[in-house]
């Protein structure tokens, strides 16, 4: 059966995701927006570069054509954000994306967007679970691929021009010509490389790129630009006297940044530097959106310019809707994805990676030395992230012991108060945090606590590890 979780639906190929269920999906979608009137507004739907991707998204596209809904294919592997653009701007009703994410390569999966090109947030993917479950055996209808496309149901488009064209419109592509930067890409075997290259070599950057095939295993890697996973970013960037190095993961919403020291910079501290940058440098204002497990020096970075930050439960869909509720110019998330006022409305890592080439163009100052300007003026603070496999039976009884008895280990520090918002997250009064929560896309329990000092940080972790028995 088709479940959704935080970023959208993702299951093991062969397993979970099979046709079958790509087409009950599918028909799922069909069977909505009949109901809904949308209908006749078409679908777009586009693919990246995992093992069936492709063959997946066709396989949909079938269902569509049998039940005479125009459905727009991207006919070659690309970015989310380009699905997310395509919807916001010729106003689709719906659009899908067949990927995975950041998921280990045995895993394949679709995420929806609804109008405005938006994450489906949880009461439309519980309206899509709905319409699957009252599918009747048989009642899935396909047409033969060919046949929809001579039809004229299917149709194949290449609509990446006009995403890049936008991004480009968006920056200040005059700065980055004059300052002759070097970058270094790693698309990790994903899809972003087209558009990074067109981007930077557009503005004059030397550019040069690894890790660029088409490889469905990711190189035997997690395709996540991680610290675990950059090394050979980190490498070549201090080898070859690189700017900046530039990472995405395997459907580019989410981005990784090595600096010109060959420091990974936390996807946190990627947050933090554009925010920085939006308000000091561009004069824009406005407050910020992170989700509950992401770094508190956002709010440092807001107070210090007399803004507010906002706090949502993990799950892009979230930060979005607040950017909307509160005129946020910026919102973000500590697994790397952020999206900036003015462009689509999700997750977008060609952005991001293109918006900061500007701010080294504009500054003229390198990564590290603005990184420790954002520090002096407004502290530092350190985060330690822990992840966690679990059975069912010892997710059950976490979940009894975190969100039901709601119970918590003796800690070192005064509690300021506890949250219970998306799992069990304890504010302390100096200003550190600790949250315990399960993934919406992993089967993993996170510990993340963010504090003054590393060594307090990993010693919060360390009590909580032995208060629920966990081992890494």
């Amino acid at each position: 059966m088709v479940k959704f979780g935080t970023g959208g639906w993702r299951a093991v190929i062969g397993d979970g995701f099979t046709k079958e269920n790509i087409q009950l999906l599918a028909q799922g979608m069909v069977d909505k927006m009949k109901s809904e009137g949308a209908a006749d507004q078409g679908i777009i739907m586009g693919y990246d570069r995992r093992f069936l991707s492709k063959e997946a998204m066709q396989w949909a596209a079938m269902v569509f054509a049998a039940a005479h809904i125009k459905v727009y294919l991207i006919n070659k592997s690309s970015p989310t954000p380009l699905v997310m653009f395509y919807v916001m701007r010729h106003n689709f009703p719906y659009g899908m994306m067949v990927t995975a994410s950041h998921n280990p390569a045995i895993y394949n999966g679709i995420k929806v967007f609804t109008a405005g090109g938006r994450d489906a947030d949880e009461a439309q993917t519980r309206e899509i679970e709905a319409y699957i479950e009252a599918i009747k055996t048989g009642e899935v209808s396909e047409v033969e691929y060919e046949v929809g496309k001579q039809e004229g149901y299917i149709e194949e488009i290449y609509p990446l021009n006009e995403y890049l064209d936008n991004i480009i419109a968006s920056v200040d592509m005059h700065a980055i010509r004059e300052a002759g930067l070097k970058v270094a890409l790693d698309p990790m075997y994903g899809v972003s490389e087209t558009s990074l290259k067109m981007i930077l070599m557009t503005a004059r950057c030397e550019v040069a790129t690894i890790h660029d095939r088409h490889d469905t295993l990711f190189g035997g890697k997690l395709p996540a630009p991680t610290a675990a996973t950059l090394h050979s970013l980190q490498n070549y960037v201090v080898e070859k006297n690189f700017d900046i190095g530039i990472a995405t993961d395997g459907d580019a919403d989410r981005i990784g940044v090595i600096d010109d020291k060959g420091n990974f910079l936390h996807p946190n501290d990627i947050l933090v530097l554009l925010y920085y940058y939006l308000v000091k440098f561009k004069g824009w204002s406005g407050p910020v959106v992170r989700n509950i497990a992401t770094t508190h020096m956002l709010d440092k970075v807001a107070e210090t310019f007399g803004e507010a930050c906002y706090e949502v439960p993990v799950g892009f869909k979230h930060i979005s809707a607040k950017m909307k509720e509160t005129g946020a110019i910026i919102g973000g998330e500590s697994s790397g994805g952020l999206t900036v006022q003015g462009h689509i409305n999700g997750k977008d890592g060609i952005y991001a990676a293109a918006l900061l080439v500007e701010m080294l163009a504009v500054t003229g100052k390198k990564l590290s030395q603005i990184m420790e300007g954002i520090r002096k003026e407004c502290g530092s603070i350190h985060m330690e992230e822990r992840d966690y496999k679990f059975t069912q039976k010892e997710k059950e009884e976490m979940q009894k012991i975190l969100m039901e008895d709601k119970l918590f280990p003796e800690l070192p520090e005064e509690i300021d108060h506890v949250s219970y918002l998306d799992g069990s997250k304890i504010y302390f009064k100096n200003g550190g945090w600790v949250i315990a929560r399960f993934s919406g896309t992993e089967p993993l329990l996170r510990i993340f606590c963010e504090m003054p000092d590393k060594d307090r940080a990993e010693e919060i972790c360390g009590i909580y590890e032995a208060f629920l028995g966990l081992k890494r």
